[in-house]
């Protein structure tokens, strides 16, 4: 070989080996992860029926496509069993660390389940897709940047973790975060928060953060991830056009007297077919399966369609906004790989052993079948019994026996809320006002505008004299906690509490305090304001047992005929479900919608009856001056006019004592702005 072929050749390897190291920088042209998946991905045979390449179901692809979508920032799936989820989030993982080069962090419920995961799932999908070679060279060796805790990826990183301790969340910064089997978490990790929570401050400071959480939902009430699946801004059903009418429908489990849903006759599975709500038409698996490709995914109102490539529109094809937060439900019946008889044959011993005596069956066919809650006994309220049996007095004008205002609020992404209830004696109710102030919590207009209300807003009293409110209770769940300690801390005098529903085991109603420190606007208080955690549970079984009182008197609940439909529904939106479990028997609230402020933002009020003492026995004498003060004994009872007795100075108070003699009416506060307005 001459000097000119071995120069050759050194110039080839010297190319090679420039172009290897300069990849490291190359920008990889777009693609989603249906399409990397389509393209890269393999099913091992360690964790799949059958081993080969994946073509991913018209269903699942729209879901990778969200996945993938950097302006998604969370993605719930209420799910049952058979989906291929699991498939999903494995993508999900090789996408984001060969396409993406992103941080990811993946947690199982326990430290075994993610022992379990990581051998069964993970490894050979590292080992079996070609391009993950690419970006984990150390991937058949035993290697410090390989282990059952961490993969370190060319350009990325891989955690994966247990949910069981609190110190798995800590000390890792991400762009990924990827929660699996959510409901099998605990609630309160180590009493430091809910995995949601923990996981998502992991991605707080990414450029393209990213939630993603998958779960078979368990014991309604106490699951996660249908909590998660009401709070999404829209949850979509997968919908295939009827092969006869071809108007769109979800695949549901119906009922027998449903008009939609499986049918079967005389406890045959065979039979088994599927209900058009439209045109009343049965069909069967093999007419679901040849349009299910021309499936989309739609959301409650009908308004937003999601297509197989990941495209927004409406029903007309017109582009919408990318929602922030979506979810998903998706049940056993879309699976290709599951016969429709089969559902059938598992419900029909599921029922066999119910009627037995053996709910457990049925339990794990709802959950991992349906991909629904098991619903243990519920108590539900109407919310038009509410409505009917309310009352023609208007808001904002106080009855006669209504003495005291209290005022629970709740923030919300884009505006404050506020619910005024009067008091009387023995805890009677009656419901006052509800406004809405629109803003940003994070700015600092929507507080002032709030502040002249809770400060400032006096209302008449049908005696004649006028009252202000007492005490307030503001929400500081959610994005926007550092703003409400702010706001109560400045307020403590004037009785405005910063409040928390409890996470973990409520003992009363007032269920504890907790000092804390914030920064809003840029400063730090050095002597944080109290957070008081509120036993909404119990708050709410209170509520409940007073709307049982049929006549007006000590605690019942007067409800205005003015207050709006969607005001009754908010009052009514939350079941008390009680379930069996292994620590016994519990029961907790749990929401029937999304919108449910006004029962939350009344469980606050009643928790200031408990913070302000109100029924203890030395108060007696308190309301009775408040009732000498507001609705002063008429001499004439033919006066026109009554007059109220003079006014005595109020006591001087701290923030944690309720004032010793009723708090007298303020001068009302001028607003400056009118961004608040009546509901």
């Amino acid at each position: 070989m001459d000097l000119s072929e071995i120069a050759r050749l050194a110039e080839a390897e010297a190319d090679r080996r420039l172009q290897r190291g300069m990849s490291a920088w190359a920008v990889p042209e777009p693609m989603t992860l249906d399409e990397w998946a389509q393209e890269h991905f393999y099913l091992s045979a360690e964790s799949s029926y059958v081993e080969q390449r994946w073509t991913p179901w018209t269903f699942q692809r729209a879901i990778m496509a969200c996945i993938s979508n950097d302006d998604i920032y969370e993605i719930d799936l209420k799910k049952s069993a058979r989906v291929g989820y699991t498939k999903i989030l494995l993508a999900a993982v090789g996408y984001f660390a060969h396409h993406k080069r992103r941080n990811q962090a993946l947690w199982q419920p326990t430290d075994e389940d993610r022992d379990e995961f990581v051998k069964t799932e993970l490894d050979p999908m590292l080992r079996d897709v070609p391009v993950m070679r690419d970006v984990l060279p150390s991937y058949v060796s035993r290697h410090k940047d390989n282990t059952l805790q961490a993969k370190k990826f060319i350009g990325s990183m891989l955690h994966t973790k247990g949910a069981k301790a609190a110190k798995n969340f800590r000390r890792i910064s991400v762009d990924v975060a990827e929660l699996d089997e959510v409901d099998a978490m605990d609630r309160d990790v180590e009493k430091e928060g809910d995995p949601f929570t923990l996981a998502a401050k992991r991605v707080e400071g990414a450029t393209f953060p990213k939630v993603i959480v998958g779960s078979t939902p368990k014991l309604k009430g106490f699951s996660l991830v249908d909590e998660r699946y009401t709070l999404a801004d829209e949850r979509f059903t997968f919908q295939i056009p009827c092969p006869h009418c071809g108007e769109r429908h979800a695949l549901t489990w119906g009922g027998k007297d449903e008009p939609h849903g499986l049918k079967f006759t005389d406890r045959d599975p065979a039979t088994a077919r599927h209900l058009c709500p439209h045109c009343a038409t049965l069909i069967d698996h093999g007419e679901y399966l040849a349009v299910e490709s021309q499936g989309v995914w739609i959301n409650e109102d009908g308004t937003i369609w999601l297509h197989a490539d990941g495209r927004f529109t409406t029903p007309a094809g017109d582009g919408v906004p990318t929602p922030r937060h979506i979810a998903f439900h998706v049940w056993t019946a879309y699976s290709p790989a599951v016969s429709w008889a089969q559902i059938v044959r598992e419900f029909l011993a599921a029922r066999e052993a119910m009627e037995r005596g053996d709910e457990t069956k049925m339990k794990a066919w709802t959950n991992t079948t349906r991909g629904e809650c098991w619903e243990g006994e519920i108590e539900r309220t109407d919310a038009e019994e509410l409505k009917q049996r309310a009352e023609p007095f208007k808001i904002r004008l106080l009855p006669r026996d209504c003495l005291l205002l209290l005022c629970g609020a709740d923030t919300q992404g884009n505006r404050l809320e506020a619910q005024v209830w009067g008091y009387g004696l023995g805890g009677q109710m009656w419901t006052i006002d509800h406004r809405v102030f629109f803003g940003n919590p994070a700015q600092e207009d929507v507080w002032l505008e709030f502040e002249e209300f809770i400060l400032g807003e006096t209302y008449q009293h049908a005696s004649g004299t006028t009252q202000s409110i007492y005490a307030t209770a503001v929400d500081s769940g959610g994005h926007h906690a550092d703003a409400v300690y702010a706001f109560a801390h400045k307020h403590r005098a004037r009785r405005v509490y910063a409040v928390k529903g409890s996470s973990g085991v409520e003992r009363s109603i007032e269920n504890g305090n907790t000092k804390v420190g914030f920064n809003w606007q840029g400063k730090r208080e050095k002597h944080g304001p109290t957070l008081w955690h509120v036993g909404t549970n119990l708050a709410k079984d209170r509520l409940a047992a007073r709307l049982e009182i049929t006549q007006p008197g000590p605690g019942y609940v007067h409800l205005s005929a003015d207050n709006t439909d969607e005001w009754f529904r908010q009052l009514a939106a939350e079941d008390r479900v009680t379930v069996r479990t292994q620590a016994g028997t519990q029961s907790r609230w749990t929401p029937n919608r999304k919108r449910n402020e006004v029962i939350d933002m009344t469980a606050y009020a009643i928790w200031l009856e408990e913070r302000l003492d109100l029924w203890a026995p030395k108060r007696k004498r308190w309301w009775s001056d408040l009732e000498e003060q507001v609705q002063p004994t008429i001499e004439d009872l033919f006066g026109a006019n009554p007059q109220p007795a003079p006014q005595r100075p109020a006591a001087q108070t701290s923030a944690s004592e309720p004032a010793s003699a009723p708090l007298l009416p303020r001068p009302a506060v001028q607003p400056s702005r009118k961004l608040a307005r009546a509901w």
